[in-house]
């Protein structure tokens, strides 16, 4: 703990003012700012832990499967010094780990040791961008061939274990270059990680995710936390929302609403897991088929997709008369935000609804909470 504000001002000199400003952007005040900042390590260093996990899972399962189809023990040579296709990939990263390994082998004065290099050392020398590497487009028939074999419990399509990795890729290199996670859905890339974990072995999957303490240190952000989401009583909102090419809520002209970045739903005693962003709102919509088909006509995208939901409501039975309109994200938005599983509602009786209206909340607490009991 710091002592007073003396030394607030040297430690916030010390880290640098640019390293910080992500944290001084949510809180003026410095001890604060450092206290998220601290926070932001922490979670980094947790985050951090379960990817080493994942990287250990994937190069082993990869390393087996390409041991195996190159027949690795019959011929006696690692498959890593045989030819592959695209193998220039394969050859380059293979010699910069061998010669690391050469390097460390030299002792005092520049003698060398007796080498020990392994064919184990090479294996966990190999980066996790190595091992991503394979699933690129060149590698399609090594996967056809071998890698899908590492991923059984998978879609078996490459491009989908392959999109997930390079995310978790670029994660990794975030984590290890110490940046700011402020704007970063860790819920969301934690569950990723869990989820590659999973294709490579279920059983994996649920000791890692037994094993992380990223959750835990994520629930602990310290400061006022922004009550940016709206938790609506949404029925018929709800059912509306899932309707093909709708992404929207819908509710009466005037409603007044907080400034919020999201809106989340509450409907059959529960808040729904998907967390969608606001990316328009319109007040005060004529609700007829004439206005859809104007608007459908219309050079404005919003105007358009304002059509849509028009024509998709009136399919449902909403009546006419004039609304206002939340557009709003839909998974695989990068906007929008999913909860591991719905928040459930335990409160009964009659006035004992999480909400009848609308309520505000953080989409912070949103995801770290396990029933609506921890929002109150």
């Amino acid at each position: 703990m710091l002592s007073g504000d003396e030394d607030v001002e040297t430690v916030w000199d010390a880290i640098s003012e640019s390293r910080l400003a992500p944290y001084n952007r949510f809180s003026s005040d410095r001890r604060e700012a450092l206290d998220l900042y601290a926070w932001n390590a922490r979670t980094s260093a947790a985050v951090f832990e379960l990817v080493g996990h994942l990287e250990v899972l994937l190069r082993n399962g990869l390393d087996r499967c390409l041991r195996d189809y190159f027949g690795e023990a019959a011929r006696g040579i690692p498959w890593f010094m045989l030819q592959t296709a695209g193998g220039e990939h394969v050859t380059d990263a293979v010699d910069i780990v061998r010669a690391r390994l050469r390097a460390q082998e030299q002792g005092p004065k520049g003698r060398a040791r007796a080498l020990r290099e392994t064919r184990d050392q090479i294996v966990a020398g190999l980066s996790f961008g190595f091992w991503s590497g394979l699933l690129g487009p060149k590698y399609e028939d090594l996967w056809r061939d071998c890698l899908h074999r590492a991923f059984p419990y998978s879609s078996g399509r490459r491009k989908d274990v392959a999109t997930a990795l390079e995310h978790i890729r670029k994660l990794r290199n975030r984590l290890a270059h110490h940046d700011s996670l402020i704007n970063v859905d860790i819920p969301f890339e934690v569950r990723r990680i869990v989820q590659v974990a999973s294709y490579l072995s279920p059983e994996a999957g649920k000791w890692l995710e037994s094993q992380s303490r990223a959750m835990d240190t994520y629930a602990e952000r310290p400061g006022r936390l922004l009550e940016d989401t709206v938790v609506v009583a949404a029925r018929d909102a709800w059912q509306l929302y899932n309707v093909a090419q709708c992404s929207a809520f819908v509710c009466q002209a005037g409603r007044a609403f907080r400034p919020v970045k999201r809106i989340a739903f509450y409907a059959d005693r529960e808040i729904k897991k998907e967390i969608p962003s606001i990316l328009y709102r319109r007040d005060d919509v004529e609700w007829t088929p004439e206005e859809a088909d104007r608007l459908g006509a219309s050079d404005d995208r919003w105007d358009r997709k304002i059509a849509n939901v028009i024509k998709a409501s009136r399919g449902e039975g909403w009546a006419e008369g004039r609304y206002q309109v939340f557009l709003l994200s839909r998974a695989g938005d990068p906007q929008h935000r999913q909860l591991s599983a719905g928040l459930s509602h335990q409160m009964a009786g009659r006035g004992s609804a999480f909400t009848q209206r609308q309520r505000y909340v953080s989409l912070h607490a949103l995801e770290t909470a396990s029933s609506t009991s921890d929002l109150t």
